[in-house]
């Protein structure tokens, strides 16, 4: 017996901003059945190729340490460092830099609300 991924679920303050940030940054899309209205208690978006769904769920206490589970992200396009660029210009912050000077490593960012998620090297850096 196995299971697959469905829903990720990610606790914040305001789910707005995290949708139009992860929207941006990513190839999530609202729910199909399920479109994002301003007055809806949680947000959500969706990964069109594989079903798998981001809800922002609000919650009423902070965050306060690092998150216990985070996304790894890969670029499609481009580079570690033009995406880290990208994320940026978005609102994403660098929490950590983890770039060696040989051109390994990643970088830590946190989205709009703090959120830790790692930027690797894209699959083209990876076999140069």
């Amino acid at each position: 017996m196995t299971f697959h991924l469905h829903k990720i679920a990610v606790d914040c303050r305001d789910w707005h901003p995290l949708v139009e940030f992860w929207t941006a940054a990513s190839d999530f899309a609202e729910i199909p059945n399920d479109p994002n209205n301003p007055d809806d208690e949680i947000g959500g978006l969706m990964d069109p190729s594989t079903g798998v769904q981001l809800l922002f769920i609000p919650v009423p206490e902070p965050k306060t340490i690092k998150n216990r589970i985070h996304f790894d992200v890969q670029p499609v396009d481009g580079t570690r460092d033009q995406e880290v660029e990208r994320l940026q210009s978005l609102g994403a912050t660098i929490v950590d830099d983890r770039r060696n000077a040989d051109g390994t490593g990643w970088v830590v960012m946190g989205d709009p609300e703090g959120n830790e998620f790692c930027v690797e090297r894209s699959a083209s850096e990876r076999v140069s």
